[in-house]
Formats: structure tokens, sequence, C-alpha cells
């Protein structure tokens, strides 16, 4: 867990630097994190009240897979990064060698699997946030809008990092299998956590 063990300035500032990682698919682990991270915070904002006493077993058992979750996303940046490296050192591999299309080919699938893992993960928090945002303190309804927001942000941004790799398959049937379990997973769950922030907005008289 190296990269989670850095301060939030050391990270952005290898983020921010050319340093091959973290990268895009690191950054969108973290911030799924954060997203799931804000919606075990209004879980534990309403754990104890008695206005919510009637939820609060589900919020106790949202607040159990929420940490489970954001503990997954955590390992995730580290993955991330870890993927990379063999993936990088496929590239140089000369383009005569007789392995090179095998090793490409091993290293392209491994990049792609762990952002795919990471939207796996963003849409699990978003079907937990919509229950926070049905049963949570009313007064922190905000922080599972944001949660929303960040778990669709690091959905889309995972999504990307499959699709850099995917292009570079020379499987294409293998691409567009993973390609189409991207889309899938997009166009069912952008909806929904724009649907979560949609409510939020509602809730505290906004658009």
């Amino acid at each position: 867990m190296e990269m989670m063990h850095k301060s939030c300035e050391q990270f952005l500032e290898e983020l921010a630097s050319k340093a091959a990682v973290p990268g895009g698919g690191g950054g969108s682990a973290l911030v799924g994190a954060v997203g799931t991270a804000l919606g075990n915070m209004v879980g534990c904002l309403t754990v104890g009240k008695k206005k919510y006493a009637a939820v609060e077993p589900d919020i106790l058992a949202l607040n159990e897979k929420a940490a489970a979750l954001r503990a997954r996303l955590e390992g995730l940046v580290e993955a991330d990064a870890e993927a990379f490296a063999p993936l990088a050192k496929a590239y140089s591999i000369p383009k005569e060698e007789p392995a090179r299309a095998e090793i490409m080919a091993a290293a392209l699938e491994k990049a792609a699997a762990v952002p795919l893992e990471i939207m796996e993960c963003c849409c699990e928090a978003i079907v937990l946030l919509e229950e926070y945002e049905a049963k949570g303190s009313v007064l922190a309804v905000s922080d599972a809008g944001c949660g929303a927001v960040f778990c669709r942000a690091a959905l889309e941004g995972a999504g990307l990092n499959v699709s850099v790799n995917t292009r570079l398959m020379a499987d294409r049937a293998r691409a567009e299998e993973l390609d189409a379990r991207v889309a899938a997973l997009l166009k069912e769950y952008v909806p929904r956590a724009e649907a979560v922030y949609a409510k939020v907005c509602a809730r505290l008289g906004g658009n």
C-alpha cells in the first residue's frame, strides 16, 4: 500500500509530475474511495440518532459494506501502479522479438483488468449511496450527493483507463468484450449516480 501511505501532498505532486505512476487509474480509485468514504460518513452521522432508529440496522449494514469497499479501492490505487510496470517493460521489448506479442497481450490484459475492477467497485458504491441518500440523516444528505458525484467521476475515469489499453490489444474479440463491459457499466450506473445527485439537489432546494 505504498501509494496510500503517501501524504496527500506527495501523492498529488507525483500525480502532477512526469512519473509513470500514479496516473488516471490510480487517481480514479482514490476518488472512488473518497466517494465511498463520504457515504460512510453519512452512515456514521445517522447511527445513534433516535429519529433514525428504524433504519439503524440498514445503516450499520451499509457502513460495513462501505468500509470494505473503500479498502478495496485503496488497494486498487496500488494495484493500478503495479499493473503498469509490466506494460512499460513490454513496450521496451524490440518489435522483432518473437515473444513480444504474447508478453504485450498479457500486460495489456492486466493493465485493463485493474481499472475495470475500479469501475465495478464504483458501481457498488453508487448503489450504497442511493440507500444512504434515502435513509441517512438529512443533515448529511449533501455528503451523499458529493459521494455520488465523486463515484461517477471515478467510474468514468476508470473506464477511460480500460479503453486506453483495449485499443492496443491484438485480440480484437477480447478488446470488444471488455469495451462492451465498460459501456454497460457506464450506461447503467452513470444515470444512477446522476439521480442521487438530482435528489440531493431537490432536497436542498437547488436545481
